[in-house]
């Protein structure tokens, strides 16, 4: 027997999938037809503007008020610009800079581009207080370490997206950025009192709340004090007792995807997942980027027949459909702010975010290297560096395990080096390379990354950039005196 036709319209109704390829997929828009709450936009999805806005108008044939949504952070995480690299700095850059003003016209200004596309639903700004310098998966997305200037920037953040139009989702509750570990690939431990957490992780979220942030995402991490075992998306206590209750949330609670292994292995699959978070009060259920149509039948037959057997209360799963309901609501009625994107914004904030320990001279000519990094899951293989920005001088790119100093020393002769990487602190073989050739030879380090305490011996100057953005990579160019 089929699913029954209103249990499955019901459970498409918490669902937010997503498709592959730069043309949604008959099945893609047959599905917001029958209910689905809408689809998640990806770099796959993107080849350029005047396609993406094709495709948002394809979606909406099927359901005029089909939630777009996409990851659009700024940074070092673009999904529209995953070809060349963002053109504004991310959350880091603009933290450094201070200027809660600038933060405000930088996310109206992306959230104006979001609009023009067609696209009512940003998974951003990323409102994590990044106290673990070793933090491999937020870093630069954060806007820093101290949670009252996070606080600040992220409500101006919020502000900026929904003036322009664009529901913002501020993530990852209850806060991400004390993790070591990466809940694309296990499930991070925060192991922190819930005083400590008021103190330090969850005022950017308070924050956002009371800026009317209509969207709030879910953390596939553990707070053992809170949630036990179970990841936080999972907790009734999290989702319920702390954002709803205790900061007064009354908006739409979103999943970080459910294809994760954070939550996926912690439930035993993306469907038992999907029940779980309903459960425990999420209510839009981002299921991840690999989705076809059969993924989310099998999810949608899986709520249904958690209803069947009592896992799901029938009003759960319709206060949830209504969240996701209302919010598609306020992003066809939300006015928008006459604002315009402004990209150039976005590359004078990343010049103003560039900072110099040491000296910029005798540059002439150099050797400019590249320390190949590993990119995360949410940033994706998205171009960064010097190369695009440099006039007339070339960039190599080595693994630093894999270099052996003398060879570069040999390459540049009597030029000088300039070393560019990100997380340089925590880069296998980076700091020792970095050593090893400032011992004997000038060198300049770039550090697109997070900007650790660490500082290498001998070296003329440091340059932090705070992103490894297009915009960012402009900045550090001109202002090493490279650029073209």
């Amino acid at each position: 027997m089929g699913l029954d036709p209103g249990l499955r319209r019901l459970a498409l109704g918490t669902l937010l999938a997503a498709y592959p390829g730069p043309v949604p997929p008959d099945w893609a828009v047959d599905l917001l037809a029958d209910g689905l709450a809408g689809h998640t936009l990806f770099g796959t999805n993107v080849h350029d503007p005047a396609q993406v806005a094709a495709s948002t108008a394809a979606l909406r044939a099927g359901r005029s008020d089909a939630l777009i949504a996409i990851d659009e952070e700024g940074g070092d995480v673009t999904r529209l610009a995953h070809a060349t690299g963002s053109p504004y700095p991310g959350n880091a850059a603009l933290g450094a800079i201070g200027d809660v003003a600038l933060t405000r016209r930088v996310y109206q200004s992306i959230g104006a581009e979001l609009a023009a596309l067609g696209i009512t639903v940003n998974l951003a700004p990323t409102v994590d207080v990044n106290t673990a310098d070793d933090n491999p998966v937020i870093g630069t997305r954060s806007f820093g370490a101290d949670p009252v200037r996070v606080a600040a920037h992220s409500a101006a953040a919020v502000t900026g997206l929904q003036a322009a139009g664009v529901a913002a989702c501020a993530k990852h509750f209850p806060g991400h950025g004390a993790t070591v570990t990466d809940s694309h690939h296990e499930l991070p431990t925060v192991d922190a009192a819930p005083s400590l957490l008021r103190q330090r992780d969850l005022p950017p979220f308070a924050a956002v709340v009371a800026a009317g942030a209509r969207a709030v995402m879910t953390a596939h991490i553990r707070v053992p004090a809170l949630t036990g075992a179970d990841p936080a998306t999972f907790s009734r206590a999290v989702l319920v007792d702390l954002l709803r209750t205790e900061y007064g949330f009354t908006g739409t609670v979103i999943t970080d995807a459910l294809e994760m292994k954070g939550a996926a292995v912690a439930a035993g699959g993306v469907g038992p997942a999907a029940v779980r978070a309903l459960s425990a009060g999420a209510d839009l259920l981002c299921i991840g980027a690999k989705v076809d149509a059969e993924l989310v039948e099998r999810v949608a037959a899986e709520v249904v027949d958690a209803l069947a057997d009592g896992r799901l209360a029938t009003a759960r799963v319709e206060e949830a459909a209504g969240r996701a309901a209302d919010l598609a609501a306020w992003t066809r009625a939300a006015g928008r702010s006459p604002a315009i994107e402004d990209t150039e914004l976005g590359y004078a904030a990343a010049r103003r975010a560039i900072r110099v320990d040491g000296l910029l001279t005798g540059l002439d000519q150099p050797l400019v290297v590249q320390l190949h990094t590993e990119s995360t899951i949410a940033e994706g293989r998205v171009p960064w560096g010097l190369g695009p920005h440099l006039d007339g001088v070339p960039e190599i790119r080595v693994l630093a395990t894999e270099t052996d100093p003398a060879t570069l020393r040999g390459l540049a002769g009597d030029r000088p080096i300039v070393l560019v990487g990100r997380h340089l602190h925590r880069l296998p073989g980076g700091p020792e390379l970095i050593a090893d050739l400032a011992a004997q030879h000038p060198v300049t380090v770039v550090e697109m990354g997070w900007p650790a305490q660490w500082r290498p011996a001998g070296v003329r100057a440091f340059v932090t950039t705070y992103g490894a953005s297009h915009a960012n990579g402009r900045a550090a160019a001109e202002a090493l005196g490279l650029a073209r």
